[in-house]
């Protein structure tokens, strides 16, 4: 006895074929579903994030020492002319406190290089790790 598998229905048998289309319809619609929601799932941040109190006090705000070098070949420390000694135990000074203020180092174009670099090998002497540049829009016109 011979099992007809075309699709050749005349003589009233039932068909063997089971009809599979569905099956993989709902089968790939799942596979989507599972792709889509689970990296969400696995790529959770997990912060601690503080508590207001109102009994905190606000931060402590830095302070800026500004380090000027003018074309005079002056050293000023907030607006009053130091030597590089008194320079040296200022920053030494500054970077004692809690917290450690920034130093803003502003360089006049028609300064002298070598003073510069001075000031610049004095800071890190004193390990100064804030420090920053100012006033480059100075220097636009000078190239």
């Amino acid at each position: 006895m011979s099992m007809q598998t075309t699709g050749d229905n005349s003589q009233g048998e039932p068909m063997v074929d089971m009809n599979v289309t569905p099956l993989i319809d709902v089968m790939l619609v799942l596979l989507i579903m599972f792709i889509i929601t689970i990296p969400p799932q696995t790529h959770a941040v997990k912060l601690d994030l503080p508590v207001n109190q109102p009994n905190n006090p606000p931060p402590i705000q830095p302070t800026f020492n500004t380090v000027v070098v003018s074309p005079s070949n002056q050293i000023l420390w907030n607006g009053s002319p130091v030597t590089p000694e008194q320079l040296r135990q200022y920053l030494d000074t500054t970077q004692q406190m809690d917290p450690v203020p920034e130093l803003h180092l502003q360089p006049d174009p028609q300064a002298r290089y070598e003073l510069v670099d001075q000031v610049l090998a004095i800071a890190k002497k004193a390990n100064v790790e804030k420090m920053g540049f100012v006033g480059n829009e100075y220097y636009q016109d000078v190239f």
